[in-house]
């Protein structure tokens, strides 16, 4: 039986689970999505992704800046939706909305819940050094990401697999994820289950001050907290390259058996010394320009031995 669903969601991460829900054969009635955002040289307003792919198919979009009050409450209750799908929307649900669909509001979030409730569970996991971690659909309450989980799905983490090697696999697991729980909600098989209260975690949103790399850290903490924030925000050092001091960030690396000065260029392919241990850059982005490899980032650079990264 096909059901009649509201989807919110707004970044490339929500695609494969509105592409998957349409492809199950359900009236999507709905979309909403963030509104348009400046972007380009022209900074001309562009639609999200989840907006972008919601017109080919004609499905009506909404882009409130709230739902807070009583006519976005009136116009959601206006779809008479069996319930709505929330896949990184970016709006809080306020419990009119909530409790408007006949069988609630089923959310998709990246992490194990209740490890890493909140709002950069992918990054904070690789953070962290956690070699698993997965997506979990949970009817969604009042709190946050405290509601009772329906279904989870395990993805192992990779020893070098970075913040967006993870969310492009999680987005399509999640995918399929919400899409059985969908299959089971239609012929009323899908089951809840309270979270656990032992094991919780918050996965805060990432800050700028946290991007710059602490180079008095152990290796093993210097290449998570990169591949953790690449390839957004970027974890950060800088180098004067003869023009003074410039700020770099760190997109791959990967770890050494060695040692040196902390911060201090250990040889000529960027090993850098860290406070117990050395990791290898292996991908950097300068300011203004696209990710290279190591290689084509020192073609040209003043970068030698001894030199101290900041």
């Amino acid at each position: 039986m096909s059901l009649r669903v509201i989807f919110m969601g707004t970044p490339e991460f929500s695609v494969p689970s509105l592409t998957q829900i349409i492809d199950a054969g359900h009236e999507v009635v709905a979309v909403y999505t963030r509104a348009p955002k400046p972007a380009g040289r022209g900074m001309e307003p562009r639609p999200s992704p989840v907006h972008r792919f919601a017109e080919r198919f004609g499905i009506r979009v909404h882009t409130p800046k709230s739902l807070r009050d009583d006519a976005a409450a009136e116009l959601f209750n206006t779809h008479k939706a069996d319930v709505a799908v929330v896949v990184a929307y970016g709006l809080i649900l306020p419990k009119p909305i909530l409790e408007a669909p006949a069988q609630g509001c089923l959310n998709l979030h990246a992490s194990l819940l209740p490890r890493w409730r909140g709002a950069a569970p992918i990054q904070r996991a690789i953070m962290a050094g956690d070699s698993e971690t997965g997506v979990m659909v949970m009817r969604m309450d009042e709190g946050l990401d405290t509601g009772a989980v329906v279904m989870g799905e395990h993805v192992p983490i990779a020893p070098d697999m970075t913040a967006g090697d993870l969310h492009d696999r999680l987005s399509i697991v999640g995918a399929d994820l919400m899409a059985r729980a969908l299959a089971a909600l239609s012929c009323g098989s899908l089951t809840y289950r309270p979270q656990s209260i032992e094991g919780v975690t918050y996965a805060n949103k990432i800050e700028k001050a946290e991007c710059r790399i602490d180079w008095t850290k152990s290796a093993r903490e210097v290449h998570d907290h990169i591949r953790g924030l690449s390839p957004f925000p970027g974890a950060f050092f800088e180098i004067d390259l003869g023009r003074g001091p410039e700020r770099v960030k760190a997109l791959r690396s990967r770890r050494m058996d060695t040692h040196g000065a902390i911060g201090g260029v250990l040889d000529d392919a960027l090993a850098i010394a860290c406070g117990e241990g050395a990791i290898r850059l292996i991908q950097v982005q300068r300011a203004g320009k696209g990710p290279m490899n190591t290689a084509d980032f020192l073609r040209g650079t003043r970068v030698s031995r001894g030199q101290r990264l900041t």
